[in-house]
């Protein structure tokens, strides 16, 4: 009994540890993205603002979206980066790139907060909020779990192949091809959110600037 409660133990510190290594991996990335606005030089400041008033007058006007585009490409991204995370997981030495596409995305996250607050100052926070949340959250989360299950994943399939551990591999797949479809589910469902409604929302913002 004993014995059983110190593996179940060992087990959930190996989790904890996982969790909080790809956790301080996203907060690093958000972080960095936020700061990054104010060491870029001038004139590439006023692209990123450009490209950012740009996108809102876009919004604005709504005349100018083609929705079913938008959701294609929504949709091919936020899969693609879903499928590609799962796949690094069977391929036993995608664990740098894991940890690189996870850093990249809330990199992006951070940057995209700081450049909307940058461009329209206090009425940019709310700007930020409504184009990150929740879908750019939910799908950050979701690189966050995928990312801890391919990792996991990953470490048995290599106990499996190369340190002959017995390991219920079969069992295993099964739990990683579940995790596939749910992320899948999830990020379908927020890709037809960032479309359709988180536009609507940033739209109503936009009638709060001159």
């Amino acid at each position: 009994m004993n014995r059983k409660l110190n593996v179940a133990k060992n087990e959930y510190l190996k989790q904890k540890k996982f969790y909080v290594f790809l956790l301080t991996f996203i907060l690093v990335g958000i972080i960095s993205g936020i700061i990054f606005i104010f060491f870029i030089n001038e004139s590439d400041k006023i692209n990123v603002i450009n490209e950012i008033k740009s996108f809102f007058n876009l919004v604005k006007t709504s005349d100018g979206i083609n929705y079913s585009k938008s959701l294609v490409n929504s949709l091919l991204v936020n899969i693609g980066y879903v499928v590609l995370i799962w796949l690094l997981g069977i391929s036993i030495i995608g664990l740098p790139l894991i940890i690189i596409i996870l850093f990249m995305k809330s990199f992006i996250f951070g940057f995209s907060i700081s450049s909307i607050i940058t461009c329209y100052g206090f009425k940019g926070v709310l700007g930020a909020f409504l184009y990150t949340f929740p879908h750019q959250v939910i799908v950050l989360i979701i690189y966050l779990l995928l990312s801890f299950y391919s990792m996991a994943f990953c470490f048995k399939l290599f106990s499996y192949l190369f340190l002959k551990k017995n390991i219920n591999f079969r069992s295993a797949m099964k739990k990683y091809v579940k995790i596939l479809i749910i992320s899948l589910v999830i990020v379908i469902c927020v890709s037809f959110y960032e479309v359709f409604l988180s536009t609507y929302f940033i739209k109503l913002f936009t009638l709060l600037l001159k």
